[in-house]
This record gives structure tokens, sequence and C-alpha cells, in this order.
């Protein structure tokens, strides 16, 4: 199986490109060949149509929390939110969620979806350190517009899949669910020896014993680069990548997504649904 990782952001550019990394599944071992830099919105347009079967981990929020779009007099069904929000545009869903943020209590600004609270992410209406809330505006869209198959959130074609990944927890996973402590930033002067060691630790981690049974195997010079990279960008897309192929084989469970996943909100792979509702 053809497998994809995407480390997403919501501008892509020379600087900050949308980063993809692809491999092959066979059994339980992740092959990866190649690692791309998609700098402008027509090349990741472009490349997510690209025929399948593939199935691919995209670092970005796939939906919204429910509470969130209720208080907002949001549409209620996935699509339409989609719809409503690329509608809007930047400014004014910036000005809107600044406006509701605003006018929440202390100690709430940010409402999370469940799977959130679930995996450590960000609230998907945070606008800066990262913007989650525009990665959500610029991805989700494009995804609906591409046709892609998105499990429990869009029926689509279903040789090409997308499902949400997060980076962040597979490192968590991989530290024994304790955080591990930064090992990346985008600012090439904030770039620091201990992050390198913790890329390295990863790296070694994913190679010698896998993540969720999902081996990583690669070429010297493509293992070399992820630890190199100090924005984290390859990294993180090989993680991604890893989630999706873990997903893959959970496939005939509905790709190990839980079965009362909120249709508005989504979830993201690999995480575990919570004991309690």
């Amino acid at each position: 199986m053809l497998i994809h990782g995407v480390d997403f952001t919501s501008a892509p550019g020379r600087r900050k490109a949308i980063t993809v990394a692809t491999g092959t599944l066979t059994g339980r071992q992740l092959a990866v060949t190649a690692i791309r830099s998609l700098e402008s919105w027509p090349q990741f347009e472009v490349w997510l149509a690209a025929p399948g079967p593939w199935i691919g981990g995209f670092d970005f929020p796939f939906g919204l929390p429910r509470e969130a779009v209720i208080d907002l007099g949001w549409p209620q069904d996935w699509e339409a939110l989609v719809a409503h929000c690329a509608k809007l545009g930047r400014v004014r869903l910036r000005e809107t969620l600044d406006a509701y943020r605003a006018g929440r209590p202390v100690g709430e600004k940010y409402p999370h979806r469940r799977g959130d609270l679930a995996a450590g992410s960000h609230s998907p209406v945070k606008l800066v350190n990262p913007p989650v809330a525009l990665m959500f505006l610029e991805g989700a869209p494009r995804l609906a517009q591409s046709g892609v198959h998105m499990p429990g959130l869009r029926v689509g074609d279903t040789s090409r899949i997308a499902l949400e990944a997060y980076p962040g927890y597979a490192v968590r996973v991989l530290s024994g669910g304790a955080r591990p402590g930064s090992y990346k930033n985008d600012a090439k002067s904030k770039q620091t020896a201990e992050q390198k060691r913790l890329r390295r630790k990863i790296v070694r981690q994913i190679v010698e014993e896998g993540l969720g049974g999902i081996v990583l195997t690669a070429d010297r010079a493509l293992l070399a680069s992820l630890a190199e990279d100090g924005s984290g960008d390859r990294l993180d897309a090989v993680l991604c990548a890893l989630q999706a192929a873990h997903s893959w084989t959970q496939r005939a469970q509905n790709f190990g997504l839980p079965a009362a996943m909120d249709p508005l909100e989504g979830w993201i792979a690999t995480v575990p649904a919570p004991t309690r509702p």
C-alpha cells in the first residue's frame, strides 16, 4: 500500500513548505523512499488529486469543536461547516474567533474536541503558535474538494483515504506517555543541540522499535536528514506516515477510529478513544 505523511502549513512557500513523506507498506514495514516539498496551494492540490490507491496522514485538524460550532451558530454538518468557513475566509474567521474567545471565561478560552483532549493537541480555534484554525480553514476545504474519502466525516473516493494525524502524539507514545520536550523549531536561531539529540533518538526508536508495530526503513541519507532538519518538518511527515500506515492495518475496524466518533469533530489516527464518555 502507498502511504503518505503530510506535515501541513497554512501558508506554504519556499521558507515553509508542505512536506510530504511517501513510502510503501509491506506487512509491518514502512519503506519511506521520498520526501518532497510543496511550496504552493496549486502544487498541493495537484498532488492531492493523484490517483490511488493510497492512504495519507495529514497534520491539521479536520474538524472544529462541537461546542464552538454550536455557540457560534455555525452548521453542524461537516461539509456545510467546511463550506461556511471557506466562505468566511481568513480575515472574517480570525475576527469571529477572536471575538468568540474574548467572550469566554478565563481558563476556558479554547474549547477542544474530544480527540484533542485524548491526544493532547491544540484547540482548533487557536490562531497562533500554532495557527491551527487557519490550518483547518486551508486544509479541510481542499480535502473536501479533492473528493478523498475521510472515514467518519465524508464518503469519497475510497482509493484515496485521508486521516488526521498528529506527530506530537506519536512522539509522546515513543516517550512512554511523557512529554519529551521540544525537538524542533522553525527559527534557525532557536534550534539547539538538545533538539537534535531528541530527533536522533526518535529516529532510532522508529527504526528499531517502530510506532504502533510499524517499523520504518529508509536509506542512510534520508534517515540522517530526519535528524538534521531542525524545523522537524521531515521527521513530522514521516511520523504522520507511520500513523497512516498503522491505521491501514486497522482498516477492517474503521481504521482504528472510535465507533462513537463525532462526525463533526473527527478524530486523530492511532489515538485511543477515552474509556469515559
